[in-house]
């Protein structure tokens, strides 16, 4: 069984992902592998090529901040960054999934629809806090004043779409005991 784990910035998939991590279940992080994406050459190249020599640093790599800015502040220069990214990140997902021996695989992947891995799984898990919450906790995680937190937020799928289109809603506006144990519960369901 193959469970796509979602929810936008700020609600606490990674605080999910790393729950189920901790229960020893096999977890893909597309974050991680679209962080790692940018090491590659021909992804580099292109994001050069596309964006300039103002997203890179004094050694001429990417640098993820100054690519941010311009990215999260025009939904057309994140688009384009993400026709660079994705056909990368997707062959290395199913990569993965298809050498993966587990009963029980979470692909951790914040978009999962946008991307449409969402046709790659069983069931969908969709981690949810309000608004509110999601920008304090990236004022204070990411040091973003509010504008900026917003456009973070609005640059991803609205999180009641997402809801809307889940199988499962874990509501994270409370403790991370609370949390835990409503992942445990999800689990120990599923076994």
């Amino acid at each position: 069984m193959i469970i796509g784990l979602t929810g936008g910035i700020a609600t606490g998939k990674s605080t999910v992902s790393k729950i189920l991590k901790d229960l020893n279940i096999k977890v893909i992080d597309a974050d991680k592998i679209a962080h790692n994406v940018l090491e590659y050459e021909d992804v580099k190249k292109e994001i050069k090529e596309t964006f300039g020599n103002k997203v890179l640093n004094e050694n001429g790599e990417i640098d993820r901040k100054k690519l941010g800015k311009i990215v999260f502040k025009e939904n057309q220069k994140l688009k384009k960054l993400e026709s660079i990214t994705h056909p990368k990140i997707l062959e290395i997902i199913d990569n993965k999934l298809k050498e993966s021996k587990s009963e029980l695989i979470v692909l951790d992947a914040p978009l999962l629809f946008e991307s449409s891995l969402d046709g790659k799984v069983d069931e969908i898990w969709v981690v949810y806090a309000s608004e509110e919450t999601q920008i304090s906790r990236l004022r204070s995680r990411d040091n973003l004043n509010k504008k900026e937190a917003l456009d973070r937020i609005n640059s991803q799928m609205d999180i009641d779409t997402k809801v809307n289109k889940a199988d499962i809603v874990i509501n994270n506006e409370g403790t991370i005991e609370a949390l835990e144990k409503k992942v445990k519960k999800l689990i120990q369901n599923r076994s």
